[in-house]
């Protein structure tokens, strides 16, 4: 008799491996934290200090050893508060970022002289650091959310025109041709046949996007970014609250990565035929 053994499912396995690694990486960070191999040592916190940080910035508490002083998370916001008027900052620069970029893109994948006289123009964005515009942006828009929202839109707004323009450049002639053959306009070419076909580039474009966003977030939220959850990081920084620091980078961290799981999921619903035959 022949005994088989049962493995446990593909995505068992990978939980598995990813709470090992985690737990392998916490005992680590732990480790290192403890040997107070960076003097001073409040510049190495461990997880339990930043995870107090964490709840300190999410709750009411006393400041200054008293109980007469009690203070509203962090700058008299919750950290997840901050994470919110971030998230919407952010989203505001996609949002345009897509109603320029995708529009632009598919003008620039469809009309060659167009793509090549803006092209370049579209490189130069995308190859420039967001500090290398934000003084220009906040002395234009001022030290509010407008310049804010400019800066996360200059760091979406390229990838999502250059995959829109791959996605266009990527249909296939024929179906193009068959649209033409039952008289269909260049309007509902563009609608009925360029825009579908495209699609799964575009959510590539816009993953790539929100990536920008969130590294650009605590550049635009370096003047007058509080409430914010880049500014929360960035202040901490300067004041050496590292723990707090450390905790604003892991929210940003895990957040951004929640959010491209929902876009994953999202384009798996829109376009299910991505990667078939």
């Amino acid at each position: 008799m022949s005994s088989t053994v049962l493995e446990p499912p593909r995505g068992v396995r990978r939980w598995v491996g990813l709470a090992l690694s985690l737990v392998v990486l916490l005992a680590t960070w732990s480790v290192v934290a403890a040997a107070d191999l960076v003097e001073p040592h409040y510049l190495t916190p461990s997880p339990l200090q930043v995870w107090d940080a964490f709840i300190r910035a999410n709750s009411h508490h006393a400041v200054g050893g008293g109980i007469d002083r009690v203070v509203r998370g962090e700058e008299n916001y919750f950290l997840w508060e901050h994470l919110v008027v971030s998230l919407r900052r952010i989203g505001l620069g996609l949002l345009f970022g897509v109603l320029v970029g995708v529009p632009l893109g598919l003008l620039m994948g469809s009309v060659r002289w167009v793509g090549d006289l803006v092209g370049p123009y579209v490189d130069f964005l995308r190859s420039l650091p967001p500090l290398a515009y934000i003084g220009f942006l906040v002395a234009w828009f001022g030290i509010y959310d407008t310049s804010k929202v400019w800066l996360l839109f200059l760091a979406a707004f390229p990838p999502i025109t250059l995959a829109t323009i791959n996605g266009v450049r990527g249909v296939r002639q024929d179906q193009l041709n068959a649209a033409r053959s039952l008289g269909a306009s260049g309007l509902q070419l563009t609608t009925a046949v360029t825009l579908p076909a495209t699609l799964p580039d575009i959510l590539s474009g816009l993953r790539v996007a929100v990536g920008f966003a969130w590294t650009t977030v605590v550049a635009a939220e370096l003047v007058n970014g509080l409430p914010g959850i880049g500014g929360l990081a960035y202040l901490s920084g300067t004041q050496n609250k590292i723990a707090l620091s450390v905790a604003c980078i892991l929210v940003i961290g895990l957040t951004a990565i929640a959010l491209d799981a929902v876009i994953r999921t999202i384009e798996k619903l829109v376009v299910p035929w991505r990667g078939k035959a």
